[in-house]
């Protein structure tokens, strides 16, 4: 039995990790759970789990959550509260899925207590990949991606690295993979969210239909991996069954496929190095649809070639870039500016930055508050 602690628990991730969790009672306990507002669906799932501890970013969130849960749970609130439990003697497995550079903390100090970190967070890395992949060797901890993309590359690299050549992540392409440039002027939140293939966050499925989120995996890729920019390598795959591969010297391609279902590559983390259930359908390949692959329009999608730009920079370029991406995105869900100007924003605060090396945790919390008033500063010349 291990215990785990789920950070971003009502979100897509969480919801996924409870689902694998609920599987297998003699195999996992949740000790903690933690969420941002929604202590109402965080309720329902004190009553299912009945962790130890629970943590609300929200003061006023933790405070009704308190009134309404069994007396024996522990409800906290804020950013120390939620190191706390990252950190605790009493877990083994913290899986951190909290979305955006608020989880940047929390995963840190995961790895500094040398916990088995299964990470969703792909901020972490972005804004201070070098402060957490050094924190996980100095405090044996060990970094599992949730990512499916990152999660196949890993399992395919578990007999090693000998002779390997480049990894390959594959893109859905998002809902508008086959929209034209000049169509794109005019999308609404509404579509940018739907997603052909998965089902996620708003914020996520934005970033899927600009393609952000395979230029943040890219990054990710390049700590997770230890590899540069040009072993790196993106293919849109339409019909998002074969989610990574890894090319070798030989000429040999390892891809890991599976139904598109994050409960997949959760399973393996909880369960690495076994395979349990994940209450996903095995893939019949006979059954589904051919498989295409495409190389990306990065005319189109303008912010995965600004991540790979970024990650040539170095330093706190990467970190600029996701903070700039946090407050464009916010501001065309809300309306504010429209589809294209995400990368436009993301581009003018990239030029304006005064870039530097990311030595500290506070130099990463220090760049990313900069970047994210460089953003507003951007967002005005297109609101």
């Amino acid at each position: 039995m291990k215990n785990l602690t789920l950070l971003g628990a009502t979100g897509s991730i969480g919801d996924s990790t409870l689902a694998v969790v609920a599987l297998h009672p003699d195999k996992f306990n949740i000790f903690a759970l933690s969420a941002n507002q929604n202590w109402q669906k965080m309720q329902l799932l004190c009553e299912k789990f009945t962790p130890k501890v629970v943590v609300m970013a929200d003061a006023l969130a933790a405070q009704k959550l308190a009134q309404v849960v069994d007396s024996k749970i522990e409800v906290l609130h804020g950013e120390e509260a939620l190191c706390a439990i990252a950190s605790a003697t009493e877990t083994e497995l913290v899986m951190a899925a909290i979305v955006g550079a608020s989880g940047m903390k929390s995963s840190l100090a995961a790895a500094n207590a040398g916990k088995q970190l299964l990470l969703a967070n792909k901020e972490s890395l972005v804004l201070a990949g070098n402060l957490l992949m050094q924190a996980a060797t100095a405090n044996n901890a060990q970094i599992i991606p949730v990512d499916s993309e990152h999660s196949a590359i890993f399992q395919c690299l578990q007999s090693g690295k000998s002779g390997l050549r480049k990894i390959q992540l594959t893109a859905s392409g998002g809902p508008f993979l086959w929209a034209t440039t000049d169509s794109l002027a005019t999308v609404t939140p509404e579509q940018a969210c739907a997603h052909p293939n998965w089902s996620m966050g708003r914020k996520i499925s934005v970033d899927s239909a600009t393609m952000m989120n395979k230029g943040l995996e890219v990054i990710e890729a390049h700590y997770l991996f230890g590899l540069a920019a040009a072993n790196i390598e993106v293919v849109v795959h339409p019909q998002s069954i074969v989610h990574s591969s890894v090319y070798y010297a030989d000429g040999s391609v390892l891809s890991q496929l599976g139904n598109p279902d994050m409960r997949s590559a959760i399973a393996y983390a909880l369960s690495y190095p076994h395979r349990i259930d994940s209450g996903v359908a095995a893939l019949d390949l006979a059954q589904n649809s051919p498989l295409e692959f495409y190389p990306p329009d990065l005319h189109k999608f303008r912010c995965l070639q600004l991540a790979f730009d970024a990650l040539e920079q170095g330093g706190s370029a990467m970190g600029t870039l996701s903070a700039a991406n946090e407050v464009a995105v916010e501001y065309f869900l809300n309306n504010k500016i429209g589809f294209l100007d995400i990368a436009k924003v993301l581009q003018r605060s990239l030029d304006k930055a005064n870039h530097h090396k990311i030595n500290s945790l506070e130099d990463a919390i220090a760049n990313d508050k900069a970047a994210r008033k460089t953003a507003l500063d951007a967002i005005q010349y297109y609101a």
